[in-house]
Protein backbone atom coordinates (compact mmCIF):
# COMPACT_ATOMS: atom_id res chain seq x y z
CA UNK A 1 0.00 0.00 0.00
CA UNK A 2 1.59 3.48 -1.01
CA UNK A 3 1.86 6.46 1.00
CA UNK A 4 -0.98 7.96 -0.57
CA UNK A 5 -3.27 4.99 -0.04
CA UNK A 6 -2.06 4.99 3.57
CA UNK A 7 -3.34 8.24 4.05
CA UNK A 8 -6.79 7.98 2.66
CA UNK A 9 -7.16 5.05 4.87
CA UNK A 10 -5.85 6.17 8.04
CA UNK A 11 -8.27 8.84 8.19
CA UNK A 12 -11.19 6.22 8.21
CA UNK A 13 -13.76 9.20 6.58
CA UNK A 14 -13.00 7.32 3.39
CA UNK A 15 -13.63 3.58 5.26
CA UNK A 16 -17.23 4.71 6.37
CA UNK A 17 -18.15 5.36 3.48
CA UNK A 18 -17.27 2.86 1.47
CA UNK A 19 -19.43 1.21 4.11
CA UNK A 20 -22.32 3.92 3.40
CA UNK A 21 -22.48 3.64 -0.47
CA UNK A 22 -21.50 -0.09 0.06
CA UNK A 23 -24.80 -0.72 2.36
CA UNK A 24 -26.82 1.90 0.06
CA UNK A 25 -26.46 -0.21 -3.29
CA UNK A 26 -27.03 -3.86 -1.53
CA UNK A 27 -30.64 -2.27 -0.93
CA UNK A 28 -30.61 -0.34 -4.17
CA UNK A 29 -29.81 -3.67 -6.31
CA UNK A 30 -32.05 -5.51 -3.98
CA UNK A 31 -35.08 -3.24 -5.00
CA UNK A 32 -33.73 -2.97 -8.58
CA UNK A 33 -33.90 -6.69 -8.61
CA UNK A 34 -37.73 -7.06 -7.80
CA UNK A 35 -38.62 -4.20 -10.26
CA UNK A 36 -36.68 -5.70 -13.00
CA UNK A 37 -38.32 -9.25 -12.28
CA UNK A 38 -41.63 -8.11 -12.04
CA UNK A 39 -42.80 -7.97 -15.21
CA UNK A 40 -41.64 -11.27 -15.88
CA UNK A 41 -42.46 -12.83 -12.81
CA UNK A 42 -45.05 -10.78 -11.20
CA UNK A 43 -44.29 -9.00 -7.57
CA UNK A 44 -45.83 -11.50 -5.61
CA UNK A 45 -44.62 -12.16 -1.81
CA UNK A 46 -42.77 -15.24 -2.95
CA UNK A 47 -40.19 -13.53 -5.76
CA UNK A 48 -39.98 -11.55 -3.11
CA UNK A 49 -39.18 -14.11 -0.88
CA UNK A 50 -36.57 -15.48 -3.50
CA UNK A 51 -35.09 -12.46 -4.05
CA UNK A 52 -34.35 -11.88 0.12
CA UNK A 53 -33.23 -15.15 0.53
CA UNK A 54 -30.66 -15.24 -2.61
CA UNK A 55 -29.50 -12.25 -1.71
CA UNK A 56 -28.86 -13.19 2.14
CA UNK A 57 -27.25 -15.95 1.08
CA UNK A 58 -24.91 -13.92 -0.97
CA UNK A 59 -23.89 -11.59 1.89
CA UNK A 60 -23.69 -13.88 4.28
CA UNK A 61 -20.90 -16.18 1.79
CA UNK A 62 -19.39 -12.78 1.04
CA UNK A 63 -18.99 -12.15 5.00
CA UNK A 64 -17.56 -14.92 5.59
CA UNK A 65 -15.22 -14.84 2.33
CA UNK A 66 -14.52 -11.26 2.92
CA UNK A 67 -13.11 -12.12 6.35
CA UNK A 68 -11.21 -15.01 5.87
CA UNK A 69 -9.28 -12.57 2.65
CA UNK A 70 -8.68 -9.98 5.30
CA UNK A 71 -7.17 -11.91 7.61
CA UNK A 72 -5.04 -13.92 5.01
CA UNK A 73 -4.44 -10.92 3.25
CA UNK A 74 -4.96 -7.74 4.71
CA UNK A 75 -4.19 -5.44 1.36
CA UNK A 76 -7.17 -2.78 0.80
CA UNK A 77 -6.70 -3.01 -2.76
CA UNK A 78 -8.08 -6.22 -3.64
CA UNK A 79 -11.53 -5.10 -1.50
CA UNK A 80 -11.75 -1.98 -3.70
CA UNK A 81 -10.46 -4.31 -7.01
CA UNK A 82 -13.76 -6.13 -5.73
CA UNK A 83 -16.08 -3.43 -5.27
CA UNK A 84 -15.03 -2.46 -9.02
CA UNK A 85 -15.80 -5.80 -10.17
CA UNK A 86 -19.17 -5.98 -8.24
CA UNK A 87 -19.80 -2.10 -9.63
CA UNK A 88 -19.03 -2.85 -13.57
CA UNK A 89 -21.39 -6.65 -12.93
CA UNK A 90 -24.58 -4.14 -11.72
CA UNK A 91 -24.22 -1.70 -14.20
CA UNK A 92 -23.90 -4.49 -17.08
CA UNK A 93 -28.18 -5.50 -15.93
CA UNK A 94 -29.54 -3.23 -17.83
CA UNK A 95 -27.44 -4.12 -20.54
CA UNK A 96 -28.07 -7.96 -20.37
CA UNK A 97 -30.67 -8.28 -17.82
CA UNK A 98 -33.48 -8.86 -19.48
CA UNK A 99 -32.21 -11.37 -22.04
CA UNK A 100 -30.90 -13.38 -19.56
CA UNK A 101 -34.16 -13.29 -17.97
CA UNK A 102 -36.07 -14.60 -20.70
CA UNK A 103 -34.02 -17.02 -21.66
CA UNK A 104 -33.57 -18.72 -18.37
CA UNK A 105 -37.41 -18.58 -18.46
CA UNK A 106 -37.71 -20.35 -21.47
CA UNK A 107 -35.25 -22.58 -20.74
CA UNK A 108 -36.92 -23.42 -17.12
CA UNK A 109 -40.54 -24.10 -19.27
CA UNK A 110 -39.06 -26.54 -21.16
CA UNK A 111 -36.70 -28.79 -18.67
CA UNK A 112 -38.78 -28.37 -15.86
CA UNK A 113 -42.43 -29.69 -15.17
CA UNK A 114 -43.19 -27.83 -12.38
CA UNK A 115 -43.20 -24.77 -10.40
CA UNK A 116 -41.86 -22.89 -13.46
CA UNK A 117 -42.16 -19.23 -11.78
CA UNK A 118 -40.37 -20.03 -8.65
CA UNK A 119 -37.39 -21.89 -10.35
CA UNK A 120 -37.05 -19.28 -12.81
CA UNK A 121 -37.01 -16.09 -10.35
CA UNK A 122 -34.48 -18.42 -8.32
CA UNK A 123 -32.44 -18.89 -11.56
CA UNK A 124 -32.47 -15.35 -12.57
CA UNK A 125 -31.43 -13.90 -9.48
CA UNK A 126 -28.87 -16.57 -8.99
CA UNK A 127 -27.43 -15.66 -12.12
CA UNK A 128 -27.90 -12.11 -12.07
CA UNK A 129 -27.46 -10.86 -8.65
CA UNK A 130 -25.69 -13.39 -6.39
CA UNK A 131 -22.06 -12.37 -7.71
CA UNK A 132 -21.79 -9.10 -6.69
CA UNK A 133 -23.80 -9.51 -3.81
CA UNK A 134 -21.41 -11.78 -2.78
CA UNK A 135 -18.64 -9.53 -3.67
CA UNK A 136 -20.63 -6.62 -1.76
CA UNK A 137 -20.90 -8.99 1.33
CA UNK A 138 -17.43 -9.06 1.53
CA UNK A 139 -16.97 -5.48 2.55
CA UNK A 140 -17.92 -4.95 6.41
CA UNK A 141 -15.53 -7.73 7.71
CA UNK A 142 -12.71 -6.35 5.47
CA UNK A 143 -13.14 -2.81 6.39
CA UNK A 144 -13.51 -3.62 10.10
CA UNK A 145 -9.83 -5.40 9.58
CA UNK A 146 -8.61 -2.38 8.29
CA UNK A 147 -10.34 0.53 10.93
CA UNK A 148 -9.64 -1.04 13.70
CA UNK A 149 -6.38 -0.26 15.60
CA UNK A 150 -6.17 -1.63 18.83
CA UNK A 151 -8.65 -3.88 20.62
CA UNK A 152 -9.60 -0.47 23.04
CA UNK A 153 -11.62 1.16 20.18
CA UNK A 154 -12.13 -1.30 18.22
CA UNK A 155 -16.07 -1.61 19.72
CA UNK A 156 -16.68 1.93 18.50
CA UNK A 157 -15.01 1.71 15.37
CA UNK A 158 -17.11 -1.46 14.26
CA UNK A 159 -20.17 0.01 15.38
CA UNK A 160 -19.62 3.52 13.47
CA UNK A 161 -19.39 1.24 10.53
CA UNK A 162 -22.55 -0.70 11.10
CA UNK A 163 -24.16 2.61 11.19
CA UNK A 164 -22.53 3.77 8.35
CA UNK A 165 -23.89 0.55 6.75
CA UNK A 166 -27.18 1.23 8.28
CA UNK A 167 -28.06 4.56 7.51
CA UNK A 168 -26.37 3.99 3.63
CA UNK A 169 -29.24 0.94 3.48
CA UNK A 170 -32.18 2.99 4.69
CA UNK A 171 -31.06 5.86 2.04
CA UNK A 172 -30.86 3.24 -0.24
CA UNK A 173 -34.52 1.47 0.81
CA UNK A 174 -36.07 4.85 -0.15
CA UNK A 175 -34.13 6.48 -3.13
CA UNK A 176 -35.36 3.55 -5.52
CA UNK A 177 -38.78 3.16 -5.13
CA UNK A 178 -40.00 6.51 -4.40
CA UNK A 179 -37.27 8.97 -6.32
CA UNK A 180 -35.15 7.21 -9.04
CA UNK A 181 -37.38 4.16 -10.07
CA UNK A 182 -41.02 6.42 -10.71
CA UNK A 183 -38.55 9.03 -12.39
CA UNK A 184 -36.13 7.05 -14.40
CA UNK A 185 -36.13 3.66 -14.27
CA UNK A 186 -35.27 0.48 -13.39
CA UNK A 187 -32.07 0.27 -15.80
CA UNK A 188 -31.05 4.05 -14.98
CA UNK A 189 -31.29 3.12 -11.35
CA UNK A 190 -29.05 0.35 -11.39
CA UNK A 191 -26.99 2.65 -13.57
CA UNK A 192 -26.53 5.23 -10.91
CA UNK A 193 -26.06 3.17 -7.90
CA UNK A 194 -23.62 0.65 -9.61
CA UNK A 195 -22.26 4.15 -10.88
CA UNK A 196 -21.29 5.26 -7.64
CA UNK A 197 -19.64 2.13 -6.49
CA UNK A 198 -17.71 2.82 -9.74
CA UNK A 199 -16.96 5.89 -8.74
CA UNK A 200 -16.44 5.15 -5.46
CA UNK A 201 -13.27 2.51 -6.63
CA UNK A 202 -12.25 4.92 -8.64
CA UNK A 203 -11.03 7.20 -6.02
CA UNK A 204 -9.49 4.60 -4.46
CA UNK A 205 -7.27 3.43 -7.70
CA UNK A 206 -6.54 6.99 -8.68
CA UNK A 207 -5.10 7.82 -5.41
CA UNK A 208 -3.05 4.81 -4.96
CA UNK A 209 -1.76 5.21 -8.99
CA UNK A 210 -2.79 1.61 -9.91
CA UNK A 211 -4.78 -0.78 -11.83
CA UNK A 212 -5.34 1.94 -14.74
CA UNK A 213 -5.63 -0.37 -17.08
CA UNK A 214 -9.03 -2.06 -15.00
CA UNK A 215 -10.31 1.19 -14.16
CA UNK A 216 -10.33 2.43 -17.79
CA UNK A 217 -11.84 -0.92 -19.20
CA UNK A 218 -14.78 -0.57 -16.29
CA UNK A 219 -15.44 3.23 -17.15
CA UNK A 220 -15.61 2.18 -20.84
CA UNK A 221 -18.29 -0.97 -19.97
CA UNK A 222 -20.11 1.86 -17.84
CA UNK A 223 -20.40 4.39 -21.07
CA UNK A 224 -21.17 1.17 -22.81
CA UNK A 225 -24.41 0.32 -20.75
CA UNK A 226 -25.14 3.65 -20.23
CA UNK A 227 -25.49 4.02 -23.98
CA UNK A 228 -26.93 0.53 -24.53
CA UNK A 229 -28.68 -0.22 -21.39
CA UNK A 230 -31.05 2.67 -20.14
CA UNK A 231 -34.06 1.67 -21.81
CA UNK A 232 -37.06 1.23 -19.74
CA UNK A 233 -37.90 -1.86 -22.38
CA UNK A 234 -38.95 -5.15 -21.01
CA UNK A 235 -41.28 -6.40 -23.88
CA UNK A 236 -37.80 -5.70 -25.85
CA UNK A 237 -39.02 -8.07 -28.94
CA UNK A 238 -42.05 -5.75 -28.99
CA UNK A 239 -41.85 -2.39 -30.64
CA UNK A 240 -45.28 -1.59 -31.62
CA UNK A 241 -46.03 -0.57 -28.16
CA UNK A 242 -47.67 2.91 -27.71
CA UNK A 243 -46.57 3.08 -24.15
CA UNK A 244 -44.07 1.56 -22.00
CA UNK A 245 -42.70 2.36 -18.71
CA UNK A 246 -43.06 2.45 -15.13
CA UNK A 247 -44.93 3.72 -11.67
CA UNK A 248 -44.14 3.26 -8.33
CA UNK A 249 -46.63 0.46 -7.98
CA UNK A 250 -46.16 -1.40 -11.44
CA UNK A 251 -44.63 -1.84 -15.17
CA UNK A 252 -46.85 -0.12 -17.47
CA UNK A 253 -47.51 -1.24 -21.24
CA UNK A 254 -50.58 0.21 -23.86
CA UNK A 255 -50.43 -1.44 -27.29
CA UNK A 256 -52.51 0.48 -29.42
CA UNK A 257 -54.09 -1.65 -32.49
CA UNK A 258 -56.66 -0.62 -35.01
CA UNK A 259 -59.52 -2.33 -33.25
CA UNK A 260 -58.41 -1.60 -29.71
CA UNK A 261 -56.28 -0.43 -27.10
CA UNK A 262 -54.98 -3.15 -24.70
CA UNK A 263 -53.12 -2.53 -21.01
CA UNK A 264 -51.27 -4.40 -18.99
CA UNK A 265 -49.09 -4.69 -16.14
CA UNK A 266 -47.24 -8.00 -17.02
CA UNK A 267 -44.53 -8.77 -20.04
CA UNK A 268 -45.41 -12.23 -20.15
CA UNK A 269 -49.48 -12.86 -19.76
CA UNK A 270 -52.58 -11.04 -18.80
CA UNK A 271 -54.65 -8.29 -20.29
CA UNK A 272 -55.97 -5.86 -17.53
CA UNK A 273 -58.00 -3.42 -19.70
CA UNK A 274 -59.10 -3.15 -23.21
CA UNK A 275 -60.94 0.11 -25.46
CA UNK A 276 -62.69 -0.73 -27.95
CA UNK A 277 -62.60 1.86 -30.86
CA UNK A 278 -65.81 0.45 -32.02
CA UNK A 279 -67.66 0.98 -29.31
CA UNK A 280 -68.74 -2.96 -28.93
CA UNK A 281 -68.89 -5.56 -26.37
CA UNK A 282 -64.61 -6.78 -25.82
CA UNK A 283 -65.49 -10.07 -25.61
CA UNK A 284 -63.57 -10.24 -22.43
CA UNK A 285 -64.53 -10.47 -18.92
CA UNK A 286 -65.66 -6.60 -19.10
CA UNK A 287 -69.12 -8.15 -20.54
CA UNK A 288 -70.10 -11.24 -18.27
CA UNK A 289 -69.26 -8.78 -14.97
CA UNK A 290 -71.77 -5.89 -16.73
CA UNK A 291 -74.77 -8.33 -15.56
CA UNK A 292 -73.88 -6.78 -12.17
CA UNK A 293 -76.78 -3.71 -12.62
CA UNK A 294 -79.36 -6.56 -13.88
CA UNK A 295 -79.33 -8.48 -10.55
CA UNK A 296 -80.89 -5.18 -8.81
CA UNK A 297 -84.26 -4.15 -9.24
CA UNK A 298 -83.51 -0.62 -10.74
CA UNK A 299 -85.70 0.01 -13.39
CA UNK A 300 -82.74 1.21 -15.46
CA UNK A 301 -79.21 -0.53 -15.59
CA UNK A 302 -78.02 2.79 -15.71
CA UNK A 303 -79.26 4.25 -12.33
CA UNK A 304 -77.45 1.47 -10.69
CA UNK A 305 -74.67 3.51 -8.19
CA UNK A 306 -71.62 1.24 -8.92
CA UNK A 307 -68.02 1.13 -6.95
CA UNK A 308 -64.86 -0.07 -8.40
CA UNK A 309 -62.16 -1.64 -6.44
CA UNK A 310 -59.47 -2.17 -9.08
CA UNK A 311 -60.29 0.85 -11.56
CA UNK A 312 -57.40 -0.28 -13.96
CA UNK A 313 -57.97 1.69 -16.82
CA UNK A 314 -61.45 1.80 -16.78
CA UNK A 315 -62.98 -0.36 -19.09
CA UNK A 316 -65.61 -1.42 -17.24
CA UNK A 317 -66.58 2.00 -16.33
CA UNK A 318 -66.46 3.12 -20.47
CA UNK A 319 -68.52 0.01 -20.89
CA UNK A 320 -71.32 0.82 -18.43
CA UNK A 321 -71.60 4.24 -19.73
CA UNK A 322 -71.73 2.97 -23.34
CA UNK A 323 -74.13 0.55 -23.12
CA UNK A 324 -76.18 1.15 -19.78
CA UNK A 325 -75.64 5.32 -19.72
CA UNK A 326 -74.24 4.83 -16.35
CA UNK A 327 -73.13 7.96 -14.49
CA UNK A 328 -72.60 7.25 -11.17
CA UNK A 329 -70.00 5.52 -10.84
CA UNK A 330 -66.61 5.59 -8.60
CA UNK A 331 -63.37 4.14 -9.17
CA UNK A 332 -60.46 3.22 -7.08
CA UNK A 333 -57.40 2.96 -8.47
CA UNK A 334 -54.06 2.66 -6.35
CA UNK A 335 -51.57 3.74 -9.41
CA UNK A 336 -52.06 7.10 -10.46
CA UNK A 337 -50.10 6.60 -13.43
CA UNK A 338 -52.78 3.88 -14.85
CA UNK A 339 -55.60 6.57 -13.95
CA UNK A 340 -53.62 9.04 -16.16
CA UNK A 341 -52.95 6.66 -19.06
CA UNK A 342 -56.70 5.73 -18.88
CA UNK A 343 -57.79 9.55 -20.06
CA UNK A 344 -54.37 9.77 -22.21
CA UNK A 345 -55.15 6.37 -24.22
CA UNK A 346 -58.44 4.62 -23.11
CA UNK A 347 -61.17 7.88 -23.53
CA UNK A 348 -62.31 7.71 -19.84
CA UNK A 349 -64.54 10.43 -19.21
CA UNK A 350 -63.69 13.25 -16.94
CA UNK A 351 -66.79 13.17 -15.05
CA UNK A 352 -66.20 9.35 -13.61
CA UNK A 353 -64.08 10.51 -10.40
CA UNK A 354 -61.08 7.97 -9.76
CA UNK A 355 -60.04 7.89 -6.13
CA UNK A 356 -56.06 6.97 -6.02
CA UNK A 357 -56.05 4.73 -2.80
CA UNK A 358 -55.72 0.82 -2.40
CA UNK A 359 -58.84 -0.90 -2.61
CA UNK A 360 -59.39 -2.29 1.13
CA UNK A 361 -58.44 1.63 2.57
CA UNK A 362 -60.87 3.01 0.82
CA UNK A 363 -63.49 0.66 1.65
CA UNK A 364 -62.46 0.85 5.79
CA UNK A 365 -63.31 4.25 5.32
CA UNK A 366 -66.06 5.45 3.01
CA UNK A 367 -69.46 6.23 4.31
CA UNK A 368 -71.30 5.52 1.19
CA UNK A 369 -73.33 2.76 -0.20
CA UNK A 370 -73.83 1.52 -3.57
CA UNK A 371 -76.12 -0.91 -5.94
CA UNK A 372 -73.23 -2.53 -7.68
CA UNK A 373 -69.43 -2.96 -6.25
CA UNK A 374 -66.72 -4.40 -8.46
CA UNK A 375 -63.96 -6.34 -7.05
CA UNK A 376 -61.31 -5.82 -9.93
CA UNK A 377 -57.36 -6.05 -7.50
CA UNK A 378 -56.28 -9.32 -8.67
CA UNK A 379 -53.19 -9.13 -11.31
CA UNK A 380 -52.14 -12.71 -11.84
CA UNK A 381 -50.53 -14.09 -8.89
CA UNK A 382 -50.13 -10.72 -7.64
CA UNK A 383 -53.59 -10.86 -5.28
CA UNK A 384 -53.83 -9.00 -2.28
CA UNK A 385 -54.65 -10.71 0.79
CA UNK A 386 -56.02 -8.04 2.34
CA UNK A 387 -58.14 -7.72 -0.48
CA UNK A 388 -59.04 -11.43 -0.35
CA UNK A 389 -60.20 -12.00 3.49
CA UNK A 390 -63.71 -12.88 4.73
CA UNK A 391 -63.46 -9.61 6.86
CA UNK A 392 -62.27 -7.32 3.10
CA UNK A 393 -65.62 -9.12 1.97
CA UNK A 394 -67.67 -8.43 5.06
CA UNK A 395 -67.22 -5.02 4.47
CA UNK A 396 -67.64 -4.69 0.66
CA UNK A 397 -71.30 -6.13 1.61
CA UNK A 398 -72.07 -3.42 4.29
CA UNK A 399 -71.50 -1.14 1.60
CA UNK A 400 -74.22 -2.74 -0.60
CA UNK A 401 -77.73 -1.06 -0.84
CA UNK A 402 -80.41 -3.46 -0.48
CA UNK A 403 -80.46 -5.49 -3.32
CA UNK A 404 -77.13 -4.79 -4.15
CA UNK A 405 -74.65 -7.04 -5.81
CA UNK A 406 -70.80 -7.68 -5.63
CA UNK A 407 -69.39 -9.08 -9.04
CA UNK A 408 -65.65 -10.37 -8.58
CA UNK A 409 -63.26 -11.09 -11.12
CA UNK A 410 -61.39 -13.74 -10.58
CA UNK A 411 -58.65 -14.80 -13.05
CA UNK A 412 -56.55 -17.87 -13.18
CA UNK A 413 -59.62 -20.00 -13.54
CA UNK A 414 -57.90 -24.23 -12.70
CA UNK A 415 -59.27 -27.41 -12.21
CA UNK A 416 -59.31 -28.76 -9.42
CA UNK A 417 -60.93 -28.47 -5.60
CA UNK A 418 -58.02 -26.80 -4.05
CA UNK A 419 -57.28 -23.74 -6.60
CA UNK A 420 -57.54 -20.01 -5.85
CA UNK A 421 -60.85 -19.84 -7.14
CA UNK A 422 -62.02 -21.56 -5.11
CA UNK A 423 -60.70 -20.31 -1.96
CA UNK A 424 -61.92 -17.11 -2.91
CA UNK A 425 -65.40 -18.63 -3.09
CA UNK A 426 -65.93 -20.29 -0.30
CA UNK A 427 -64.44 -17.06 1.66
CA UNK A 428 -67.21 -15.01 -0.12
CA UNK A 429 -70.02 -17.77 0.25
CA UNK A 430 -69.07 -17.10 4.14
CA UNK A 431 -70.19 -13.63 3.92
CA UNK A 432 -73.06 -13.72 1.18
CA UNK A 433 -75.93 -16.17 1.42
CA UNK A 434 -76.02 -16.48 -2.52
CA UNK A 435 -73.09 -17.03 -4.61
CA UNK A 436 -73.26 -17.78 -8.33
CA UNK A 437 -70.51 -17.95 -10.96
CA UNK A 438 -69.95 -17.83 -14.56
CA UNK A 439 -66.91 -19.21 -16.66
CA UNK A 440 -65.45 -16.82 -19.46
CA UNK A 441 -65.12 -18.82 -22.50
CA UNK A 442 -61.42 -18.57 -24.69
CA UNK A 443 -59.87 -17.69 -21.20
CA UNK A 444 -58.94 -18.45 -17.85
CA UNK A 445 -61.63 -15.80 -15.82
CA UNK A 446 -64.55 -16.61 -13.83
CA UNK A 447 -67.15 -14.48 -13.04
CA UNK A 448 -68.61 -14.20 -9.54
CA UNK A 449 -71.45 -12.73 -8.44
CA UNK A 450 -72.92 -12.44 -5.21
CA UNK A 451 -76.01 -11.07 -3.08
CA UNK A 452 -78.22 -11.37 -0.42
CA UNK A 453 -81.83 -10.85 -2.10
CA UNK A 454 -83.18 -14.04 -2.79
CA UNK A 455 -84.82 -12.01 -5.88
CA UNK A 456 -82.12 -11.07 -7.90
CA UNK A 457 -82.32 -13.91 -10.24
CA UNK A 458 -85.71 -12.85 -10.97
CA UNK A 459 -84.41 -9.23 -11.92
CA UNK A 460 -81.67 -10.39 -13.85
CA UNK A 461 -84.26 -12.36 -16.08
CA UNK A 462 -86.54 -9.60 -16.33
CA UNK A 463 -83.73 -6.78 -17.03
CA UNK A 464 -82.28 -9.13 -19.52
CA UNK A 465 -85.87 -9.05 -21.59
CA UNK A 466 -85.64 -4.96 -21.57
CA UNK A 467 -82.57 -4.43 -23.10
CA UNK A 468 -82.42 -2.62 -26.33
CA UNK A 469 -78.89 -3.22 -27.62
CA UNK A 470 -79.29 -6.96 -29.62
CA UNK A 471 -75.40 -7.17 -29.15
CA UNK A 472 -75.39 -6.55 -25.44
CA UNK A 473 -78.76 -8.63 -24.81
CA UNK A 474 -77.49 -11.84 -26.41
CA UNK A 475 -74.10 -11.99 -24.46
CA UNK A 476 -76.49 -11.30 -21.04
CA UNK A 477 -78.19 -14.33 -22.08
CA UNK A 478 -75.69 -16.16 -22.11
CA UNK A 479 -74.41 -14.90 -19.07
CA UNK A 480 -78.35 -15.88 -17.41
CA UNK A 481 -77.91 -19.53 -19.12
CA UNK A 482 -74.46 -20.18 -17.61
CA UNK A 483 -74.58 -19.07 -14.25
CA UNK A 484 -73.79 -21.70 -12.14
CA UNK A 485 -74.54 -22.12 -8.40
CA UNK A 486 -71.62 -22.26 -6.32
CA UNK A 487 -71.63 -25.39 -3.79
CA UNK A 488 -69.84 -23.58 -0.93
CA UNK A 489 -66.98 -25.55 0.62
CA UNK A 490 -64.47 -24.73 4.14
CA UNK A 491 -61.70 -22.44 1.94
CA UNK A 492 -61.91 -19.72 3.93
CA UNK A 493 -59.34 -17.05 4.47
CA UNK A 494 -58.83 -14.54 6.57
CA UNK A 495 -56.86 -11.32 7.19
CA UNK A 496 -54.73 -13.71 9.53
CA UNK A 497 -54.35 -16.58 7.28
CA UNK A 498 -54.74 -15.63 3.42
CA UNK A 499 -52.10 -18.46 1.36
CA UNK A 500 -53.06 -15.91 -1.92
CA UNK A 501 -49.86 -16.24 -3.67
CA UNK A 502 -49.37 -20.16 -2.97
CA UNK A 503 -52.46 -20.49 -4.47
CA UNK A 504 -52.22 -18.42 -7.33
CA UNK A 505 -48.81 -19.63 -8.41
CA UNK A 506 -49.96 -23.16 -7.86
CA UNK A 507 -52.51 -21.94 -10.45
CA UNK A 508 -50.79 -20.18 -13.01
CA UNK A 509 -48.12 -23.39 -12.94
CA UNK A 510 -51.17 -24.79 -13.97
CA UNK A 511 -51.74 -22.81 -17.06
CA UNK A 512 -48.36 -22.34 -18.02
CA UNK A 513 -48.27 -26.24 -18.11
CA UNK A 514 -51.25 -26.79 -19.99
CA UNK A 515 -49.59 -23.98 -22.47
CA UNK A 516 -46.45 -25.08 -23.27
CA UNK A 517 -46.93 -29.31 -23.02
CA UNK A 518 -46.98 -29.16 -26.93
CA UNK A 519 -43.52 -27.35 -27.21
CA UNK A 520 -41.87 -29.35 -24.43
CA UNK A 521 -42.66 -32.66 -26.47
CA UNK A 522 -41.28 -30.72 -29.32
CA UNK A 523 -38.33 -30.02 -27.48
CA UNK A 524 -37.69 -33.44 -25.70
CA UNK A 525 -38.05 -35.02 -29.56
CA UNK A 526 -36.35 -32.72 -31.42
CA UNK A 527 -34.07 -30.86 -29.45
CA UNK A 528 -33.54 -27.00 -29.25
CA UNK A 529 -33.55 -27.66 -33.74
CA UNK A 530 -36.99 -28.72 -34.05
CA UNK A 531 -38.35 -26.15 -31.60
CA UNK A 532 -36.68 -23.29 -33.83
CA UNK A 533 -37.98 -24.87 -37.24
CA UNK A 534 -41.68 -25.27 -35.51
CA UNK A 535 -41.64 -21.74 -34.30
CA UNK A 536 -40.12 -19.98 -37.60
Amino acid sequence: MNQSNRKLLQNHLFLYLTEFFSGMSVMAVELGASRLLAPYFSSSQIVWTIIIGTIMIAMALGNVYGGKSADKNPDPDRLYRRILIAAVWIVLIPLFGKYIITALAGLVIFTISSNYLVWSAFAACLVLFVFPLFLLGTVTPSLAKYSVDSLEDSGRVVGTLGAFNTIGSIIGTFTPTFITIPSVGTSVTFLIFGGILLALALVYFIAAHTQKVLCIVSCILFGVSCVFGSSDSFAFWDRSLAYEGESIYNYLQVRDTDSAVYFSTNVLFGVQSVYMKDAQLTGLYYDYAMAAPLFTDKDSPGDASTLILGMGTGTYAVQCERFYGSTNITGVEIDQRITDLAHQYFDLPQNIPVVTQDGRAFINQDSAYYDVILVDAYQDITIPFSMSSSEFFERVKNHLNDGGVMVVNMNMRSDGEEGINQYLADTIASVFPYVYTVDVPGNTNRELFAFTDPKALEHLSSNVQKLSNAQLKTMMQSVETNLTPYRTGNHVMTDDQAPVELLGMRALDQIIGDETDYYRQVFREKGIRGLIEMLG
